[in-house]
C-alpha cells in the first residue's frame, strides 16, 4: 500500500461497570481475532462524536443504554495492523440501563477486573486492561538520607490519606537501608501497594506491587524485566521514551514535569498541551508528574492521563513537616 494511503479507523470503546465488574464480549469465530474477549463498542460514523457513537453501539450491539454525560475518558490507543491503523477511544461509565445480551448473537457477560486476562484479549485491547486496574494517583516518595525517616514519612502519608499506589525512590539511602525501608513499609501498611525503584531484584525477593525504573535504567532494556503479575512503570519525558517503554512491555509511564516544580526547579514544565499531544501517541497509560496535585487530576485526565503522580501533595502535609521528624 502506497505511503500516506493507510486508513484511520476511529473506533469508540466502552467499559461499563456494574457492582465491581465489566461488560465484555467475545468475537465472533468468523471475524479478525474472532474468539477473543473484546470491550464493547464500533466505529465512529463520520460527523458523529465519540460519545454519540459509543452510546449508538452498547445500544446496538448489547442493549445496554449509556448518556453520553456519564462517560469520563479513560484512555486512547493507537494500534498499527500495516495496512491500516486504529485508534481506540475509551472511555468509562458507572451508569448504565438495561439487561446487557448479545444483540447480534455474541456473548456477553460481566468480569471483574481481577478476571481479566491479557491473552485473552487483541494486543491492541491490553493497555486498557492495565488503565481499569491501576489507580488514579500514583503517590511518590521524595528523597531522605535516613531510613527511619522514610517510613515514618510513608506511614504519615497513609495516615493522612488513603494511597492506592506508593512508589518508594530513595536515591540517598545505601541498597541495604532502602531494603530494610521497603520490608517495614510492607510490614506496617499491608494495604497500602508498594512500588520498588530501580531495584529489579528486589521484586523476586519481596511481595511488591511492580518495579518503576527511572529512564537511565530503563532505556538499555530489551525486555519486560518483571513477571506479568506485577507492575512495571517507567519514567519518560518524551515521545521517544514513551514509545521505548511501550516496546519493553510497561505496564504504564509517568510522563513530565508538566508544570514548574520546587523539587526540580531547573525543569521547565512541558505544559498541558504538550503533554496532550505526547498521551495521545502513547500506547501505555501515562500519569501526569511534576508541579502537580489531586486539584489537577481532572485537567490530566482530560489530557489524556491516567492521573496524576507526584511528591509533594501526600509526602508533605501541614501535618507532616520536614523539621516534624
Amino acid at each position: 500500500m502506497a505511503e500516506g494511503t493507510r486508513k484511520l479507523v476511529h473506533v469508540a470503546v466502552g467499559v461499563i461497570w456494574r457492582d465491581g465488574r465489566i461488560l465484555i464480549a467475545r468475537r465472533p469465530d468468523d471475524v479478525h481475532q474472532g474468539g477473543l474477549l473484546e470491550f464493547p463498542g464500533g466505529k465512529v460514523e463520520p460527523g458523529e462524536g465519540v460519545q454519540q457513537a459509543l452510546a449508538r453501539e452498547l445500544l446496538e450491539e448489547t442493549a445496554v443504554s449509556v448518556s453520553t454525560e456519564a462517560l469520563e475518558p479513560l484512555i486512547r490507543i493507537r494500534h498499527d495492523y500495516g495496512d491500516k491503523e486504529v485508534l481506540l477511544d475509551v472511555w468509562q461509565t458507572h451508569d448504565s440501563t438495561g439487561s446487557p445480551h448479545g444483540v447480534e448473537g455474541q456473548p456477553v457477560f460481566w468480569l471483574a477486573p481481577v478476571e481479566l486476562t491479557a491473552s485473552d484479549f487483541p494486543a491492541a485491547n491490553r493497555p486498557i486492561i492495565s488503565a481499569i486496574r491501576l489507580p488514579r494517583q500514583l503517590a511518590i516518595t521524595g528523597d531522605v538520607s535516613k531510613a527511619g525517616t522514610a517510613v515514618e514519612r510513608c506511614v504519615r502519608g497513609v495516615e493522612y490519606q488513603e494511597l492506592p499506589l506508593m512508589l518508594l525512590r530513595l536515591p540517598s539511602l545505601t541498597s541495604e537501608a532502602y531494603t530494610g525501608v521497603v520490608g517495614q513499609c510492607l510490614q506496617r501498611l499491608p494495604d497500602t501497594p508498594v512500588m520498588v525503584h530501580d531495584r529489579p531484584e528486589l521484586v523476586a525477593d519481596l511481595p511488591v506491587a511492580g518495579l518503576h525504573l527511572s529512564w537511565r535504567r530503563a532505556a538499555s532494556l530489551t525486555e519486560r524485566p518483571v513477571p506479568d503479575d506485577r507492575w512495571f512503570g517507567v519514567s519518560c519525558h518524551n515521545a521517544d521514551e514513551l514509545a521505548h517503554a511501550a516496546a519493553i512491555g510497561a505496564d504504564y509511564a509517568t510522563l513530565g514535569p508538566v508544570l514548574p516544580t520546587p523539587t526540580h526547579p531547573e525543569a521547565e514544565g512541558m505544559g498541558w498541551d504538550r503533554f496532550a499531544v505526547l498521551t495521545d501517541t502513547a500506547v501505555v497509560p501515562v500519569y501526569a508528574l511534576g508541579g502537580i496535585g489531586p486539584d489537577y487530576l481532572d485537567r490530566a485526565i482530560q489530557a489524556g492521563a491516567q492521573g496524576i503522580a507526584g511528591i509533594s501533595w501526600w509526602w508533605i502535609t501541614p501535618d507532616n513537616r520536614p523539621e516534624a521528624i
